[in-house]
């Protein structure tokens, strides 16, 4: 199967997506704001397109995928795109939209899944559980729904900051979060495209929730660096948007991309994700 797939906001997911697609013949065409970027698209075998600027058609397209960060006022992509998305519903084949479990809200520790009802405390979750309903409300358009988890990958992963000094061990008793190695979102969203099932949402995440201090260390046992100190959460300094992550407390379960996509995950846990990491540096 190939076809063509417009990506708004190809951004670290997407290009991952990208290296996948493009040696089995996809074209991919992926928008971005920043002209810095724009030799990262086409090195992951994408053609960039500076947008808002050149104008993105959809003719031809037969896949989008929606990386874009909402506001309040929800999609970016609808917002100037909308009426031509609604009227080319029937052409698209496949259509992924990349939300967050900040969705589901805190759980005080317990699990979710995607029957679980959206609750979102902070305010990234709020803006995409809009974003989600606004692309939901478009008549015939076959969308899938991705909650992503934490994000991590080649060049986000926690190594240089622990050389660098940087990271303390944050200290909330009880606190886990879930997370997803970035070549495992891209299987996900290929696997996806493969069997399309519009209206699905997937949580895509490891198989392993774990307290943020666990990850860290073992990160540090990896690199031969010393532990680091340890901060209680009450006395950490945070920045505003770092301490809401910390304020939900959940458990993503992600059956579903294994029973209904036939995933295998690369990376079932931070463990083997973390050693991949370090054996790349």
């Amino acid at each position: 199967m190939t076809g063509t797939l417009l990506s708004f906001g190809h951004g670290y997911s997407a290009r991952a997506l990208s290296r996948v697609l493009s040696p089995r013949g996809w074209r991919i065409i992926g928008t971005t704001r920043n002209r810095e970027q724009l030799d990262e698209i086409r090195a992951s075998g994408a053609e960039p397109l500076l947008w808002p600027g050149e104008a993105p058609t959809l003719d031809g397209v037969t896949h989008m995928l929606i990386s874009t960060a909402p506001d309040s006022e929800g999609d970016p992509v609808l917002a100037a795109l909308g009426d031509e998305i609604s009227a080319r519903a029937g052409q698209l084949q496949w259509v992924g939209y990349l939300s967050t479990t900040a969705v589901y809200g805190d759980h005080d520790g317990g699990w979710v899944d995607e029957s679980t009802p959206p609750a979102p405390t902070a305010k990234r979750g709020r803006w995409r559980v809009k974003a989600e309903e606004q692309w939901a409300a478009i008549p015939g358009l076959p969308l899938h729904i991705f909650r992503l988890a934490g994000i991590y990958g080649p060049g986000r992963g926690p190594f240089a900051k622990l050389r660098g000094g940087a990271l303390r061990r944050i200290i909330k008793p009880g606190q886990v979060f879930s997370r997803i190695h970035v070549d495992d979102i891209a299987q996900v969203l290929a696997a996806s495209m493969a069997r399309p099932d519009p209206g699905a949402i997937y949580n895509v995440c490891d198989d392993e929730p774990v307290p943020p201090q666990d990850v860290i260390g073992y990160a540090a046992e990896l690199q031969g660096l010393p532990l680091p100190p340890a901060v209680p959460f009450d006395e950490a300094e945070m920045t505003p948007m770092a301490r809401s992550f910390y304020m939900e407390n959940k458990r993503v379960r992600n059956d579903r991309i294994k029973q209904e996509l036939g995933v295998k995950l690369i990376y079932p846990n931070y463990r083997v994700g973390l050693e991949a990491l370090a054996g790349q540096l």
